[in-house]
């Protein structure tokens, strides 16, 4: 590979390691700048300047503590079975996760059973020196893609245990480049991976990396626990009432120029809709909203409603029933909130899952382990999941309002279509999923 050229310099990588550290001081101060026009950016800051006296405050001397990090709230998801397996095996450890991304923190923040939660530091040489003085982790459990060079390398020089999980490597990455020495470097620091792929435990090995299991996503597992839990809401027992319902989650207005003229269209008393867009802002829903006309309710005000009224059956005497809070004329449904659509899609007869359009495919599994038929738009290349379930036939990409309208039409109308498509989804993830346990086995090992 092209990489042997920067050999001299992944020989001697105190130069790089040196610019990426400056390089870093210099994001941090100017962050400052956009900081005053983001609140999205001012929350990434400010959150990162009490990690030293949360640790300080949180950490008790003579625990042992397992850290997980992970980038955002779907890495985080992701990592989740293995942790709860690890809480379960020491009850005697203390347990911290970090996040990147404010997305993630604000979400989860003190929400975790049984384990902290921080942001991690931005990735400086001193930043790392003062949060695993903090810390003291005695291994530490890095999820998917989250690579830090400083980290790994302070971890490395302290004996600390590190290891990279559901990860998932592809050619086109850094590491894999003649660039790419300061990254591979960081690797090097890596004492297990579990990999989702045999691609990716081969891209390991083609730059000297061994210590490689292959054991799939434990995303598989995660959406298997979802699926056993108790997903009742009653707002949604309220909304659905014995209508078929199509989910259409994590959408960008792309997505939404493919899926809305079929929605206005078909929901009404047979057919209902939830729409759960990915940014959920005042504006965004607001804009969501004005396009589906006065068929429509958001969460909020449809809450509201049912809070008022007590929580009680309405309707006169030989009307449809209904819940308190919702006109018959109402059946689309708008979440203008987080945290709900993976309960929202146990009530799916059918659902769209977004991003497949523009911005990148969000998770398929989680309606897919519910046993029911998903559609995504066109670009899905590179999202292993959906590349499998796709060529399974469980998975249909539609390209535009046309193709939706006729591929989720025939789904709706036919059940016996719709239950086969559906069992592919289920069939696929009961066969793939175990890789924590696997993940589980070998940390035990290096914890001792």
């Amino acid at each position: 590979m092209e990489f042997q050229k920067n050999r001299n310099l992944a020989q001697n990588p105190l130069p790089l390691y040196f610019l990426y550290d400056l390089a870093v001081r210099l994001a941090s101060v100017f962050l400052h700048i956009p900081a005053v026009f983001s609140p999205k950016i001012r929350s990434f800051l400010r959150g990162r300047r009490g990690v030293k006296a949360y640790l300080e405050s949180f950490r008790e001397p003579g625990r042992p503590l397992i850290w997980m990090h992970t980038a955002s709230l779907g890495e985080f998801e992701q990592g989740l079975p293995v942790l709860e397996r690890l809480m379960a095996a020491y009850p005697g450890h203390q347990f911290l996760v970090t996040f990147f991304s404010p997305s993630g923190y604000e979400v989860k923040k003190g929400k975790v059973p049984g384990a902290g939660t921080c942001y991690l530091p931005l990735d400086t040489r001193q930043n790392v020196r003062e949060f695993l003085d903090g810390a003291r982790p005695d291994i530490a459990l890095f999820v998917k893609y989250e690579v830090w060079p400083n980290f790994f390398a302070g971890l490395r020089s302290r004996d600390i245990p590190l290891v990279l999980f559901s990860a998932r490597f592809r050619e086109r990455q850094v590491f894999f480049q003649w660039y790419g020495g300061l990254m591979r470097r960081a690797l090097q620091g890596v004492r297990q991976f579990y990999v989702q792929d045999p691609l990716s435990a081969s891209l390991l090995n083609g730059i000297g990396i061994h210590r490689i299991a292959v054991c799939g996503d434990t995303r598989l597992d995660r959406v298997m626990e979802i699926r056993s839990r108790d997903n009742r809401l009653d707002f949604m027992e309220a909304f659905v009432k014995g209508r078929k319902c199509l989910v259409a989650g994590s959408t960008w207005p792309e997505d939404e120029k493919a899926i809305l003229p079929f929605v206005r269209a078909r929901a009404g008393a047979t057919c209902c809709a939830v729409i759960a867009p990915h940014k959920t802002d005042s504006k965004t829903v607001g804009e969501l909203m004005k396009r589906l006309g006065s068929g429509a309710v958001t969460y909020s005000e449809w809450s509201k409603r049912l809070e008022e009224a007590g929580g009680l059956a309405s309707g006169k005497s030989g009307d449809t029933p209904r819940e308190p809070g919702l006109p018959a004329g109402e059946n689309i449904l708008v979440i203008d909130t987080i945290g709900l659509l993976t309960r929202i899609y146990s009530y799916a007869d059918l659902a769209y899952v977004g991003g497949g359009f523009a911005t990148g495919l969000h998770n398929t599994l989680e309606p897919a382990v519910f046993g029911i038929p998903v559609l995504i738009g066109p670009r899905y290349a590179g999202f292993r999941e959906a590349e499998a379930l796709v060529e399974a036939g469980g998975i249909l990409p539609v390209a535009g309002p046309l193709e939706f309208e006729e591929t989720a039409g025939k789904l709706l109308d036919n059940a016996t279509y719709r239950r086969q498509i559906g069992a592919i989804n289920r069939d696929y993830i009961d066969k793939n999923a175990g890789a924590s346990i696997q993940i589980l086995a070998g940390i035990r090992k290096l914890i001792g």
